[in-house]
C-alpha cells in the first residue's frame, strides 16, 4: 500500500487561512491579546471571535478574560495540542511543497492521446 497523498494530512480546522494565522501568531509568542490578533489579521471582532471559538472547541487554544488598566481584555494561548496540530499541519504543507518542487509546473506533461 502506498503512502496517502500529503493533502490527506491537512486538518480542516487549522487549514483555514484565519485559523492558521491565529495559531502561527500564538506559536511566536506565549500569549496574545485578542485586539492584537484582530489588528494583525485584519478581522472584525465577530469574525475573529468565531474562529477563536472553533480553535478553543478543538482544544487548540485557551481563552482567558480579565482586566488590564480597568478595561476588559481577552488573551489567547496555544495549547500543547495546538502546538502539535500546528506542527503536523506544517509538515503536511512541507510535503506538498516538496512534491510541487519535484514537478515541473512550467511544462505540464502531455495529455494522453
Amino acid at each position: 500500500m502506498t503512502d496517502p497523498h500529503p493533502a490527506v494530512g491537512l486538518d480542516d480546522v487549522i487549514h483555514q487561512r484565519v485559523r492558521l494565522g491565529i495559531l502561527v501568531m500564538l506559536a511566536e509568542i506565549p500569549e496574545c491579546a485578542f485586539a492584537t490578533l484582530r489588528s494583525e489579521l485584519r478581522l472584525t471582532d465577530g469574525n475573529l471571535n468565531r474562529h477563536v471559538q472553533v480553535l478553543a472547541d478543538a482544544g487548540l487554544v485557551t481563552v482567558t478574560k480579565g482586566y488590564e488598566a480597568n478595561r476588559p481584555r481577552t488573551w489567547l494561548r496555544l495549547t500543547r495540542d495546538g502546538r502539535r496540530a500546528l506542527k503536523a499541519e506544517l509538515h503536511a504543507l512541507e510535503q506538498l511543497t516538496a512534491r510541487l518542487q519535484a514537478a515541473d509546473l512550467d511544462d505540464p506533461p502531455p495529455a494522453p492521446a
